[in-house]
């Protein structure tokens, strides 16, 4: 038992590894200038990509939950890392005739790895960690978030020393290899004991009984209105940073604090959700969310830079919330797929809200786009009421 205890510790660490790694999903904002301008590509075309990925991003959850599920963890996350490292390889072979292929390479093939990856590691250890389940899925998701905190100034230097290039080629053999080496150590539990406590008696839903309960679409659609602030700073976060009067340093330091940030509320967020209840923990993100949006209809310098940091720290509570919400009330044996399904929200409007907030601002104005974000987070609140959230977890 004593064994097995420790070792569900090893699998923690190995996913952690990993989700450090695939954060890279979020840098989109460091690469997006140097990649503009070595492929000389608009802007405006270039922010796609970020959208791009992030719904493939779901696509991935989705396919590699679901093949987790019915096989095992290890075989899905190192296809999950090959994928994730070739797409960053690839991206450094992009010819300047075809910018666009960055959004198949970095876009499609990296976002389809990184959700791979993702989604069998939050699977992982939930089934692991039963009995600390937010402690958990937030030191996992965690970790991800403290991508951008660690490799955002590393990228920004390699990109003005190497070029961006040489810069893609490091990060996906770095990735390859250290995501498929801690791939092949991840395992399911043999046993209910094996965690050290014994699981839940709670039902454990198969996907086509989950898409029957009313739980699953105010689960999904509350995702989906709580996140479009940050689908919709997320490719602006250094460039509108230095347009509200931050210097370049000071907008690429806005860069790491939004990683510094979600890590954060990554953590913080799934504890309080632990002791305060899961409901509790949606509505708090979304508060600090809707004070944010509306405050950056006019923010500017630091005050930017605070309201980034809350935005990016309720994105990363989210992030751990809502998986421990969903493994709360529909089990932890199909989480895969199950969970896959409800980040459907996720990609929906990782996809959706940047092309609104672009069509809205395209005199360079975002005003209306943080009025949308904000009246998102309203409807999250009201969606989240309905919500019943089982035992202690729905406090």
């Amino acid at each position: 038992m004593k064994a097995a205890v420790k070792n569900r510790y090893l699998i923690l660490v190995m996913g952690m590894i990993i989700q450090l790694c695939a954060g890279i999903i979020y840098m989109w904002s460091v690469f997006k200038g140097p990649v503009s301008t070595h492929l000389s590509w608009d802007s405006a075309s270039a922010s796609i990509t970020s959208s791009i990925m992030l719904a493939t991003f779901v696509i991935g959850i989705i396919i590699g939950g679901r093949m987790q599920d019915k096989y095992s963890p290890a075989p899905v996350a190192l296809a999950g890392s090959i994928f994730l490292g070739v797409g960053m390889i690839l991206s450094s072979f992009t010819p300047q005739s075809s910018p666009w292929l960055i959004y198949i390479f970095y876009g499609i093939i990296g976002g389809f790895g990184v959700g791979c990856v993702y989604t069998t590691t939050v699977s992982v250890v939930q089934k692991w960690f039963p009995d600390k389940r937010g402690f958990a899925t937030g030191m996992m998701v965690g970790a991800f978030g403290f991508s951008l905190v660690l490799f955002a100034p590393l990228t920004n230097m390699l990109l003005i020393n190497w070029g961006v290039p040489k810069t893609f080629l490091f990060f996906g053999i770095l990735f390859l290899i250290i995501c498929s080496v801690c791939s092949i150590l991840l395992s399911n539990p043999e046993t209910k004991q094996q965690s050290g406590m014994l699981v839940s008696t709670q039902k454990q839903y198969t996907t086509k009984e989950m898409l029957r309960t009313k739980e699953f679409y105010l689960l999904t659609f509350s995702m989906f209105f709580l996140l479009p602030a940050y689908f919709i700073l997320n490719p602006l976060f250094k460039s509108l940073g230095m347009e509200r009067g931050l210097t370049d340093s000071m907008a690429t330091f806005g860069v790491m604090l939004t990683g510094v940030a979600s890590a954060s509320g990554r953590l913080l967020t799934s504890w309080f959700s632990d002791y305060a209840g899961r409901k509790n923990a949606i509505y708090l993100i979304s508060l600090i969310t809707l004070v944010a949006a509306l405050a950056m209809i006019y923010a500017e310098g630091v005050l930017f830079l605070v309201c980034i940091a809350a935005i990016a720290f309720s994105f990363g509570g989210s992030a751990s919330v809502y998986a421990a919400t969903a493994a709360d009330l529909f089990g932890t044996k199909h989480m895969g797929l199950n969970y896959g399904c409800v980040m459907v929200g996720f990609g929906v409007s990782a996809l959706l809200f940047p092309i609104i907030s672009n069509l809205l601002s395209a005199t360079g104005v975002y005003t209306y786009s943080f009025m949308v974000a904000a009246a998102g987070c309203v409807i999250t609140l009201i969606l989240v009421a309905f919500l019943k959230v089982p035992g202690k977890a729905g406090k």
